[in-house]
């Protein structure tokens, strides 16, 4: 290494973690999964468990993430994600084993799935991205779709006599006995994707150490979805999801904090 590339590293702010792939990511201008799978990713890579990892990608736009990626990955059906997690890790028990899903994916199809693995405590990790919506097959309501909120399913709204209410996954899970560490972050802003990151790391700690199953959501935006530019779309976050999805630890070491 001569004087040029010494200066050149000294004075680096940022570099691409080798688990990342070189592909370009294909998702919406704007859209927050590209930051989440980076924070995956560079945990993986400064816990040095590469090799000793196993990524579980369900369907929506999360089933793109073994393009991006560059670790194992399998892609599973349509919110069978923990099911096919809880195989992988029970056959390999020292392997770290995540899911990467979205609201549409782990909060309706696969509720199930999600509800049975966060109780029986299997020692996995699952990376949920709220968005609201589903994201990939046309902007229809979702489980987590707000009061009032639009979609091309609810053009009007969503009425909660019609049609429900909104489901809180993680604060569902948070009381299972199975569930080790339950939280929910955001990455629309520098101080929030620092706070993700440290969350996503604990959630691979707790695995490390056997503890049980470790839950982040991550409320994202769909600035495709909700029909708004991605300026617009962080802005509507912070003004409607966050209200109702209020970031921070629900779960620690097994004791609800909230």
């Amino acid at each position: 290494m001569d004087i040029k590339d010494i200066i050149k590293e000294e004075n680096l702010v940022y570099k691409k973690t080798d688990c990342m792939t070189d592909n370009v990511l294909s998702y919406c201008p704007g859209c927050g999964h590209g930051v989440i799978h980076r924070l995956c990713m560079e945990v993986v890579d400064e816990m040095d468990i590469v090799a000793d990892t196993i990524g579980v990608a369900s369907v929506g736009c999360s089933v793109l993430a073994y393009d991006f990626m560059n670790i194992d990955m399998t892609g599973v059906p349509h919110g069978r994600a923990p099911a096919v997690a809880t195989g992988i890790k029970r056959t390999w028990p020292d392997k770290f084993v995540f899911t990467y899903q979205g609201d549409g994916d782990l909060a309706a199809i696969g509720t199930a799935e999600t509800i049975h693995a966060c109780n029986r405590g299997e020692n996995i990790t699952i990376i949920f991205v709220n968005n609201g919506i589903y994201g990939m097959t046309g902007g229809q309501m979702a489980p987590t779709t707000l009061p009032g909120m639009k979609s091309s399913t609810t053009p009007y709204g969503r009425e909660i006599a019609l049609m429900g209410n909104p489901i809180k996954m993680t604060e569902l899970v948070a009381e299972l006995p199975g569930t080790y560490y339950v939280t929910r972050q955001a990455v629309h802003t520098p101080a929030l994707v620092r706070k993700a990151k440290k969350a996503i790391r604990t959630a691979f700690e707790n695995q490390k150490l056997k503890k049980g199953l470790s839950l982040v959501e991550v409320v994202s935006n769909c600035n495709s979805g909700w029909k708004m530019t991605p300026v617009q779309s962080n802005q509507w976050l912070e003004e409607n999801m966050l209200p109702f999805y209020p970031l921070g630890d629900i779960k620690v070491e097994g004791k609800k904090v909230k």
